[in-house]
């Protein structure tokens, strides 16, 4: 029999004292479901759920401050208190359970933080220069700083030991100890700046302090930036000294390789990077960094597939591979490897609601996966019905009417799915047309699709919904998933002279040489549709928006890559401006736009004017079966809420509706709305 070791992501590896039972971890990040600086039920059953799914490490603990001046603000642990103890000890034990190491990223996050929030304490950093992205003049740190900051170093270190963790990583991405690294933050004059041996006193100073506080067999490593990729930053090679010189100060375990400064939106759009984007963009600088230092390397930066992961620990690249969002889709990557069931993993597409959300003041959510950060009351694994097996009918087969008929089936019920095009997917097909970054979007659709299929659902293309032939087939549920039409925004006159955003990705419309985008959604919806409109040969594009930003939803790592793209474009972006009416001026027309805050008017003669103002309801099948229903189409809000089950009729067929059936809104939420609508019927 073939042994599970012959793979190479399978085999274990010996990191100091602990033995890990294969290549695979979680990387540290902080998805903001903690509200007291201490682990909830919610984030301990996130991670259990992923140490339940066979994962090797699970590196917990993002950004998980050491200081009072180092404010946990956005769901982070705060190792700078002592009642983190317990429940900490209760997580690495839950964790434990499952045969999974757990260890703790700690940092001082420096200037990478805000003055005017929490305890409005000033940030600190080695020399008072501004980031970007925080905004803040943080306070030159005095040698008093220096001292205090590195005990809390090894406090907080001490704390994760006491609590049964297997070890810590300290936090060198844009943060306090790699700011001492680079001259971008660093123009000390003292012992503490200068040549690359001050600007690295004050790491190995907290590194003595915490092995003099742990020990020798707590392991203990560094995440840092291989390439901070800023005009005046550390190079590649200056990286690699960095590297060589910690390795060889004997306290490390391991180093964990990142790359690009988050300084800068821009720079944690690479850092983090989008879908469109290559798979494993930075594997070879981390390898260049394992040819230089005699420590194993872990790396972690969208590492979304199988394939690529294995091809990284196949060729000796990195020691260690990260899926962190790869396991935020599906948190069973490694059992199902184990069980030889590859094919059924639910792949990340890097559609980066995650970390947009948190970019947000939000919680992370997987734009595919409902039971992400919900494991609560939302189970990944649905169960089967104990009751007796229903039929259900799904209409719809978009990312909403998939999920739906999926969870339905896993239940055991007969399902019916109903779809009135060629193929599955919605909208989603739609969208996947606009450009590379959006065709990824497609992974969500075929994955419901090959499980729908693994699964026996009845699914009938090409089919038409009809009152009447549901009538006659006796359904015990109907589900309404049939998504939405283009919504155009009102004008006060002129509206049959714009064409959707739909129109243009179904090739409906002929485009022209000048197009006006008129977005009155904020999302990336209009945003793709420019992208798509130049590879189809429309030389002059303007982006007309009422928000104050173009793509105003959009942050963090998708932002900057589509204004990036905008500007390769020559775009021209006009925010504050609302679209109020278009006219025909022989073969082009007159758009007329009126700024939101001084109601003064502008014109743009163009060749075409596309709007997007998302969707109105499809719901002319939905109205009509509701006096037939026994619930009169009414969903009971508090049991969706909470995923508990509907209140069964006594004779007669539920009916439900939900995502862009119901009112204009994202994957996210239609899949969302399925799981908890379906998992307890």
């Amino acid at each position: 029999m073939e042994s599970e070791f012959s793979d190479p992501l399978l085999q274990p590896i010996q990191i100091g004292k602990v033995e890990l039972p294969n290549r695979i971890f979680s990387s540290s990040h902080a998805p903001g479901y903690n509200t007291d600086g201490t682990p909830s039920e919610r984030y301990i059953a996130y991670h259990e759920e992923k140490a339940r799914g066979g994962i090797g490490l699970t590196m917990i603990g993002g950004s998980s401050n050491v200081s009072i001046d180092s404010a946990s603000l956005w769901g982070q642990l705060n190792f700078g208190q002592d009642q983190i103890i317990e429940p900490l000890a209760e997580m690495a034990q839950r964790i434990h359970q499952h045969g999974t190491a757990i260890m703790c990223q700690l940092t001082h996050m420096g200037r990478r933080n805000v003055s005017n929030d929490g305890d409005w304490l000033p940030t600190i950093a080695p020399t008072s220069i501004r980031e970007p992205m925080h905004r803040g003049w943080p306070k030159e740190m005095d040698k008093h700083d220096i001292k205090r900051v590195i005990g809390d170093f090894a406090r907080a270190a001490k704390r994760a030991e006491t609590a049964g963790l297997d070890g810590i990583e300290l936090c060198a991405t844009s943060h306090l100890i790699d700011q001492f690294w680079t001259p971008l933050v660093n123009q000390r004059t003292d012992e503490y700046g200068g040549s690359i041996d001050n600007r690295l006193r004050f790491t190995f100073e907290v590194l003595e302090a915490i092995r003099e506080t742990v020990g020798n067999e707590f392991l203990l490593g560094i995440r840092m930036i291989a390439n901070e990729d800023q005009i005046g930053g550390l190079t590649i090679e200056e990286s690699k000294e960095i590297a060589q010189k910690i390795a060889e100060s004997g306290f490390l375990d391991f180093l964990n390789i990142a790359s690009s400064s988050l300084a800068t939106e821009e720079g944690l759009s690479k850092a983090i990077p989008p879908s469109g984007t290559p798979l494993i963009p930075y594997v070879p600088l981390a390898s260049s960094i394992k040819e230089t230092v005699n420590l194993p390397i872990l790396h972690a930066t969208r590492v979304t597939d199988i394939s690529s992961a294995r091809y990284a620990i196949e060729n000796n690249l990195v020691d260690l591979i990260g899926m962190t969002r790869a396991h935020m889709a599906d948190p069973h990557i490694v059992k199902k490897i184990r069980e030889k069931n590859e094919n059924r993993i639910r792949a990340c597409v890097g559609a980066s609601l995650c970390i947009n959300r948190l970019h947000q003041g939000l919680d992370a959510a997987c734009i595919q996966n409902p039971a992400t950060g919900r494991e609560t009351f939302v189970p990944q694994l649905i169960s089967k019905t104990e009751k007796s097996s229903q039929k259900v009918f799904v209409v719809g087969a978009g990312p909403g009417g998939l999920e739906a008929a999926r969870v339905c089936a896993e239940r055991g019920h007969e399902v019916v799915l109903f779809e009135a095009q060629n193929q599955v997917g919605g909208q989603v097909v739609l969208a996947a047309r606009a450009s590379e970054r959006q065709s990824e979007l497609l992974g969500i659709t075929q994955w419901l699709a090959s499980e729908i299929q693994h699964l026996n659902v009845d699914l009938r293309l090409n089919t038409i919904a009809e009152v009447e032939h549901i009538l006659s087939e006796r359904p015990d549920v109907v589900v309404i998933a049939a998504g939405g039409w283009p919504e155009k925004p009102l004008l006060e006159s002129g509206q049959e002279h714009v064409v959707t955003s739909a129109d243009v990705l179904s090739g409906q419309v002929k485009s022209g040489e000048n197009v006006l985008i008129f977005d009155d959604h904020g999302s990336e919806r209009a945003l793709s549709v420019a992208e798509y409109l130049h590879s189809h040969g429309t030389e002059n594009i303007e982006i007309v928006t009422p928000d104050r930003l173009i793509g105003h939803d959009l942050s963090a790592t998708t932002g900057p890559a589509y204004l990036k793209m905008l500007y390769q474009l020559d775009a021209k972006l006009t925010p504050d401006y609302r679209l109020i009416e278009v006219t025909r001026d022989g073969e082009k027309f007159q758009a007329t736009l009126r700024n939101e805050h001084t109601r003064t008017e502008i014109t743009r003669t163009i060749d075409l004017v596309v709007v997007e103002h998302g969707s109105t309801p499809n719901d002319e099948l939905f109205k009509s079966l509701c006096e037939h229903s026994q619930n009169d189409g009414v969903t009971d809000l508090e049991a969706l809420r909470q995923g508990l089950e509907q209140p069964e009729p006594k004779e007669g067929f539920n009916l439900f509706r939900i995502g862009d059936s119901v009112a204009s809104r994202d994957i996210a939420a239609a899949i969302y709305e399925a799981r908890r609508l379906c998992q307890s019927l």
